[in-house]
């Protein structure tokens, strides 16, 4: 992990802390997380800490309720389905670079040679 995601998923903020940078009240972000909107961490003293990640959430539902006029049920909807998405795309960035690199070892030959596949393909289709 590198220090910046580590900075992102570490809890670090307090809740009066966390609420004055989202501009919301202390008490919303206790809302949001009896809802299961957010889940910040605990101290030892059961004190809530939230991370980087937290706040980035809490922003972007603040977003969805302030200014898109959402609902907290669609904001969890909307929420989901952007994690999902960014989890597609991290899915298909990872198949294009197989895809690309499977493509990169099968066209050298064995000595080093580049492969002809085309000319394959076109002794194929004059048969």
């Amino acid at each position: 992990m590198t220090p910046d995601q580590n900075f992102t998923t570490e809890p670090c903020f307090v809740i009066s802390v966390a609420a004055r940078m989202v501009g919301l009240h202390a008490q919303t972000l206790r809302y949001y997380e009896r809802v299961g909107l957010v889940m910040p961490s605990r101290s030892g003293g059961r004190q809530r800490l939230y991370s980087m990640a937290d706040v980035d959430r809490l922003r972007r539902i603040k977003t969805f309720v302030d200014e898109m006029g959402v609902n907290l049920a669609g904001a969890e909807v909307a929420l989901r389905l952007t994690e999902q998405i960014i989890d597609l795309q991290n899915q298909v960035e990872a198949l294009t670079n197989e895809v690309n690199r499977l493509r990169a070892a099968g066209n050298t030959a064995g000595d080093g040679r580049t492969r002809n596949n085309s000319t394959r393909r076109d002794n194929a289709t004059r048969r």
